[in-house]
């Protein structure tokens, strides 16, 4: 005896999966991708696309959600132990790359979504950050004059902006890891170190 039901929930699930692929291929080319743009990508109907994600908005933040999911599987197995210098250029090189990946997905949601909820999507990584930062400012590191959260949204700030420059051509992708690692290691010492 077949079970349909559980057959459409799989073709359902099948479908999600094929439309957040799409999602993500077609924003990270294009912030201002079009939901019918997307569904054809996909090789969905607008209405099965509609189905599952009631509005433009709530595909982007699906999209990103599914970004920031599969980056924070790379960041989560990094050993971050250690030197935090040296603890420090590997999350860069990571989170660097993670973040050129998914820029444009990241410029569509800030479109798209109200900013706080951006911001709590980032929470994880961003938090991952902020205690490394506060070890090596406890280890005597990373300067103390500054507070740790600042630290950590310059850091944001200068991986953002690299990987805008990359993509407008301003930046050489080959070098842009080493110019954040420095730049930030600079500004985490402070002046005279």
């Amino acid at each position: 005896m077949s079970h349909p039901r559980p057959a459409r929930r799989a073709d359902a699930q099948q479908n999600v999966a094929k439309i957040l692929d799409a999602a993500v291929a077609c924003l990270s080319r294009d912030a201002g991708a079009s939901v019918s743009e997307i569904a054809k990508a996909a090789g969905v109907g607008r209405v099965t696309l509609y189905g599952h994600f009631p509005s433009r908005e709530a595909l982007v933040e699906a999209a990103l959600t599914r970004a920031l999911a599969e980056g924070e599987a790379v960041l989560e197995a990094l050993d971050l132990t250690g030197d935090p210098h040296e603890a420090l250029k590997t999350l860069i090189t990571s989170s660097w790359l993670l973040v050129a990946q998914w820029t444009a997905v990241l410029e569509a949601a800030q479109e798209a979504l109200p900013s706080g909820k951006v911001q709590e999507l980032h929470a994880k990584p961003a938090q991952r950050v902020d205690a490394l930062i506060r070890r090596g400012q406890a280890e005597g590191a990373f300067r103390t004059d500054l507070p740790a959260e600042w630290l950590t949204s310059v850091l944001h700030h200068v991986i953002h902006g690299a990987a805008i420059d990359v993509a407008k051509g301003r930046l050489d992708r080959a070098d842009a890891a080493r110019f954040i690692a420095e730049t930030i290691l600079a500004a985490y010492t402070g002046p005279g170190r």
